[in-house]
């Protein structure tokens, strides 16, 4: 379940970080990336939280 939550948190960090490169290309317009973004941080403030800041420890009792 971990790991899932790790691979969606970093495609949603992805979301947060690419749609600002396609911007400066012109490939989309600046209200798509508003949105991208809001949406990739939405998601990685909700996966994140459930992974982050664990010790090892924790991770292999649970």
């Amino acid at each position: 379940m971990k790991s899932i939550l790790k691979v969606i948190s970093i495609a949603a960090l992805a979301l947060t970080l690419i749609p600002s490169f396609l911007v400066l290309k012109g490939s989309i317009t600046p209200e798509l990336s508003k949105t991208l973004m809001l949406i990739g941080t939405i998601v990685w403030f909700g996966t994140a939280s459930f992974w982050m800041n664990k010790s090892e420890e924790e991770e292999v009792e649970s």
